[in-house]
């Protein structure tokens, strides 16, 4: 656990974790922690009892707003893609006049990202770094959407140049991940109108025009998952037609060899037959003219299909 005292974006680190229960003159307290923490903050901030259990006792959280008399408990999902599965990651909040309080179970990148953002805007109050905080993660959200966009239009391609049995789980997993996060951000976007709409004391009037801004960044990206999970579907066709095509093809040349051999056959099921009479039956050549009536009839059969493209 981490106790920062910060005037104007600029941090000083505070010792005494009993000293951020008073309000400093000028500034707030920031505390990042991690949940084992609680058992320390809970009385001395009065926080919630059913805040604290929910930070607890959930691992995998649903994005929400609670509001309580002298603090908010907050709890929004930072998000982070590796090529491969989306993983999210709660941030549990708690806002109060003078004090913020962060607590997660993993690092997240958006709060090591804060800092430099908090020195530039000077900031001085504990939801102007809320606002910065939430702004980091929905721009995030923005860029794991842009590579997932990548992705889908790498795997279209790789589907059209050279069709693999392994597209299909890509292409199932991939819309399992989009669909999975579409209803997280169902109650994110709830969180972030609540900051925006609602009369809320401890956020300043001023500052919810700009979470205004981030619930439409947040309704945006919704929408574009929402076009992911019909690209996704239109992949999945696009697989199926690529498949059905590469069986049609090869039919189609199993076919063509099938026809080359259906007079070769003939030829040899004749002078197969137990007859003294064929036409050179009994020459010293005969069977090297057969043998090339046979080589002659394949490869006129064979090149006629290519010229009619049908090999």
């Amino acid at each position: 656990m981490k106790a920062r005292l910060v005037q104007d974006g600029v941090f000083t680190i505070v010792d005494d974790i009993t000293q951020t229960v008073v309000p400093p003159q000028h500034g707030f307290y920031w505390i990042d922690a991690e949940p084992e923490d609680l058992e320390l903050l809970q009385p001395l901030f009065h926080l919630h009892e059913l805040a604290v259990e929910d930070v607890l006792t959930e691992e995998e959280q649903r994005p929400k707003i609670e509001l309580y008399d002298t603090h908010y408990f907050i709890v929004v999902n930072s998000i982070r893609f590796d090529d491969e599965e989306i993983f999210l990651r709660a941030l549990n909040i708690f806002l109060s006049k003078h004090y913020i309080i962060t607590i997660t179970r993993q690092k997240i990148n958006e709060i090591r990202a804060l800092k430099p953002v908090l020195w530039e805007e000077e900031v001085t109050a504990p939801d102007q770094f809320l606002y910065h905080l939430i702004d980091l993660i929905v721009d995030n959200y923005t860029n794991v959407g842009d590579r997932i966009e990548a992705k889908i239009e790498k795997l279209e391609e790789d589907i059209l140049m050279h069709t693999k049995k392994s597209h299909l789980n890509e292409i199932i997993g991939l819309r399992s991940e989009i669909l999975w996060l579409k209803k997280v951000l169902v109650p994110q976007k709830e969180v972030l109108n609540t900051l925006n709409k609602k009369d809320l004391k401890l956020i300043s009037e001023p500052l919810r025009k700009y979470f205004g801004d981030i619930y439409e960044n947040a309704v945006k990206i919704s929408e574009t998952f929402d076009t992911f999970r019909e690209l996704m579907g239109n992949l999945r066709e696009a697989y199926q037609s690529s498949i059905a095509s590469r069986a049609n093809e090869i039919m189609r040349v199993f076919t063509a060899i099938t026809t080359i051999f259906m007079p070769l056959t003939f030829i040899t099921g004749i002078y197969g037959m137990n007859f003294e009479k064929l036409p050179g039956l009994h020459s010293e050549m005969g069977g090297f003219i057969t043998i090339l009536l046979m080589v002659v009839v394949g490869l006129s059969m064979f090149f006629l299909f290519r010229k009619k493209d049908w090999l």
